[in-house]
């Protein structure tokens, strides 16, 4: 096909105002114009003629190589290929009418292999949208990519070219996220310190009635109170965008994923802490917890047990304390799956909550399908439970809900675990024990067995983890009295002179504290004479 190069100037004739165009005296100098190219293209479907065309070239040298440029890419496509011809075509007509600089030979002819668009136009924001509504994963998934979509990734960098993505664009993108962060905290604080100022404002009074009226305007002007955007949000945020790149990587739309080598600082997850005595008296003191995570002892599992021996859903308590049930898991635990007879029952469905409606689903991992063995005491318990359901079956006659599940409300219907929640939150309150999460309980079940002994092999199956590891960094929380054996166990392995010298001293001690005890009961025996 016909393609050329050659210079021009835009230098109009001073008379008629038309362009000059070749015959204009000066370009007989070097220096005046510039140099264009024109290649014909392949006509279109219609058989219209099309071409490519482009000026501004300072020199011959740069026309000729944009010309060569051109023709390199229509060779690409072979000859017997019309489909092939007729996309580079259209890509060439594209970016002339755009002026947008020729892509590269060898990623054209990567992206003509494997059908994907030539010129890469796809931003970020429409390729987040195609994955997403590709994605066949658990509707809780699906939730969690759509608010990191949502709210962070499309507003931030939806617009930018995806092939054009940098490790720079997700550094001013988490930048601005923790900017944006201490704007919120600045916010929050001032709207705290506005309502804290209104309250010490008297009720009675014009003058003050005036002044609560402008304080109360100017606080409902304030932004409202916001969560910020923390460390483990943000490390989400980073996730769900590496997924999503590395499908584009994997369907050869892009060939390097930012998302991998972008840094953000670590995530420490808090450790759970044991209730002790001294932190609970700073607890009734400030009514802080030492950490987000706490568990009971065992004599605080027990009152608490004891205290909503009563209620409805001992049995739900109770099964979770003792054998760690997550809660969407004791909602969804069916009677089909639970052999009273055997000691045992079978993890295989739960009910999980999306915003507030829930739906039943598999366990999210193959480790959560699991066995769990049940003790003698937990095992009668789950009888009383039943007969209680059996009894409140036949109350509801045929208004009873049939959903098969351990654990109902009382017309036999789903549990919602949110109000499960609340109704645990409400319970420990009111038993006046130090708080803890639902989820904490889980946390003690698995403190107690190791607490007990149990290899952690067997508390990691019995918990549904895939690794024992998760078990040691997450729940083994030591209690006192497990720790202070620990440590005299290890102490005694090792001999020294003054311990033995103190342990002497000790036994002689004592032979004194006896020898004194006998000689003050002797005496005691005798009678004064009168």
């Amino acid at each position: 096909m016909k393609g050329s190069t050659h210079r021009r100037c835009y230098c109009r004739d001073p008379e008629t105002g038309r362009p000059l165009g070749k015959n204009c005296p000066k370009l007989a100098t070097r220096k005046h114009g510039s140099y264009s190219v024109r290649q014909e293209l392949p006509p279109r479907e219609d058989g219209s003629r099309r071409s490519f065309s482009r000026a501004g070239y300072e020199t011959l040298k740069a026309a000729q190589a944009d010309l060569d440029h051109v023709r390199a890419l229509l060779g690409l496509a072979e000859s017997d290929d019309p489909e092939g011809i007729a996309l580079i075509a259209s890509m060439l007509a594209e970016v002339s009418e755009e002026k947008t600089p020729l892509p590269d030979v060898e990623e054209t002819r990567r992206r003509l292999k494997s059908g994907q668009d030539l010129i890469g136009r796809i931003t970020v924001g429409e390729w987040l949208d195609q994955w997403l509504a590709a994605k066949r994963i658990r509707r809780s998934g699906i939730s969690r990519y759509e608010t990191d979509i949502r709210i962070h990734l499309k507003p931030r960098i939806g617009h930018l070219r995806l092939d054009r993505l940098r490790v720079s664009h997700l550094s001013d993108m988490f930048t601005a996220i923790a900017d944006s962060n201490a704007e919120v905290l600045e916010q929050n604080a001032q709207r705290k310190a506005a309502v804290a100022e209104l309250a010490t404002v008297p009720w009675k009074g014009a003058p003050h009635r005036a002044r609560r009226k402008a304080m109360k305007t100017a606080i409902d002007a304030m932004p409202a109170i916001r969560r910020v955007t923390g460390p483990a949000t943000r490390l989400h945020i980073k996730a769900t965008l590496r997924a999503s790149l590395n499908d584009a990587i994997s369907q050869q739309i892009i060939t390097f994923n930012p998302a991998a080598h972008v840094e953000l600082d670590p995530v420490r997850k808090p450790k759970a802490l044991v209730w002790t005595d001294e932190r609970v008296a700073k607890w009734h003191r400030t009514g802080e917890k030492p950490s987000p995570v706490m568990v009971w002892t065992p004599e605080q599992t027990g009152a608490f047990l004891d205290f909503v021996a009563e209620d409805r859903l001992y049995a739900m308590w109770h099964l979770i304390a003792f054998r760690g049930l997550r809660r969407g898991e004791a909602c969804g635990q069916p009677w089909s799956e639970t052999n009273l007879d055997a000691h045992s029952l079978t993890v295989s469905a739960q009910l999980v909550q999306h915003g507030w409606q829930v739906e039943t689903s598999e366990p999210k991992t193959d480790s959560g399908f699991r066995v769990i063995a049940l003790d003698d005491d937990t095992v009668e318990v789950l009888r009383r439970h039943r007969e209680r359901q059996e009894a409140d079956r036949e109350k509801w006659a045929s208004a009873w809900v049939e959903t098969g599940l351990v654990f109902t409300q009382e017309d036999g219907s789903w549990l919602h675990p949110g109000k499960i929640t609340d109704l645990f939150e409400r319970l420990v309150a009111a038993s006046g024990l130090p708080p803890i999460r639902l989820h904490d309980l889980r946390h003690g079940a698995a403190t107690l067995m190791l607490a007990a002994g149990v290899d952690v092999k067997v508390v990691s199956d019995t918990l549904g983890h895939s690794d024992t590891r998760i078990t040691r960094d997450i729940y083994q929380s030591v209690l006192p009295e497990v720790g202070k054996r620990a440590a005299e166990a290890t102490a005694k392995l090792v001999p020294l002179q003054r311990k033995a010298e103190a342990e002497q001293a000790r036994k002689a001690a004592k032979k004194a504290r006896e020898a004194q005890a006998r000689t003050e009961k002797k005496g005691k025996r005798k009678k004064p004479k009168k």
